[in-house]
């Protein structure tokens, strides 16, 4: 099941200290779907890297459940990220020369031995239920841009996190590929009771959300709901 994010008086700083993202406040229910939108540089990329950990965090607190991401070690929030959550890229950042299910798999080729089949397993499962085929050799390099990102969305999947943070997924797709994209996207996340956040200026995404959050000269200004 998904986990609940709060946040409290986030505050991630750039260069020469200078903050760069203040969070007041924010709270996220256990397996809620959440946009993020506003102006490009406002910060939406930021909060998101934030939430997975992958930033320093200048002061307050970011905790999913009963983790709080500033009191673990860089070894510990690397764990964390790699047994609870799931990102999905806009650039899809797959290998290129490797096989969908090579791809999608990956994370098993970084686990004990023991995680190894099922995270396999899993890729396999979610390759299929994206309508990716297991071409035997064949490797994502002949892919189209929709193909790919399902491959992506496939290897988020795969290891069946809580969380999946996703950065502007739809951003490289043209629109039949986007809405498709979406929709299995958030599909998959509610059949999984996942924490679903996703970074987007794409409307179709923004109406699949139970709502949406606003960042704007690095602050939330408001919520709003999903269509809006």
């Amino acid at each position: 099941m998904g986990l609940p994010l709060t946040i409290s008086d986030l505050k991630i700083s750039g260069d020469r200290g200078r903050i760069i993202l203040h969070v007041d406040r924010l709270s996220i229910a256990p397996g809620e779907a959440v946009g993020v939108r506003g102006p490009s540089g406002a910060g939406k990329s930021t909060l998101l890297f934030a939430v997975a950990g992958l930033l320093p965090i200048a002061g307050g607190t970011v905790r999913w459940g009963e983790v709080e991401l500033s009191a673990l070690s860089d070894a510990e929030r690397a764990a964390f990220r790699r047994q609870r959550i799931g990102m999905v890229f806009q650039d899809y950042l797959l290998f290129e020369e490797l096989t969908p299910l090579a791809n999608a798999g990956l994370a098993g080729a970084y686990s004990k031995r023991a995680r190894r089949k099922p995270i396999t397993s899993r890729a396999a499962g979610m390759l299929e239920k994206l309508g990716i085929g297991l071409d035997g050799a064949r490797s994502v390099a002949s892919f189209s841009g929709g193909e790919r990102q399902r491959v992506a969305v496939a290897r988020a999947l795969a290891t069946d996190p809580d969380i999946v943070l996703a950065d502007e997924p739809t951003a490289s797709l043209d629109r039949e590929a986007a809405d498709r994209l979406v929709d299995d996207l958030v599909r998959l996340a509610r059949e999984g009771g996942k924490t679903l956040i996703s970074v987007s200026h794409d409307p179709a995404v923004h109406a699949r959300m139970d709502r949406m959050i606003e960042v704007v000269d690095g602050g939330l200004r408001e919520t709003v709901t999903g269509d809006a």
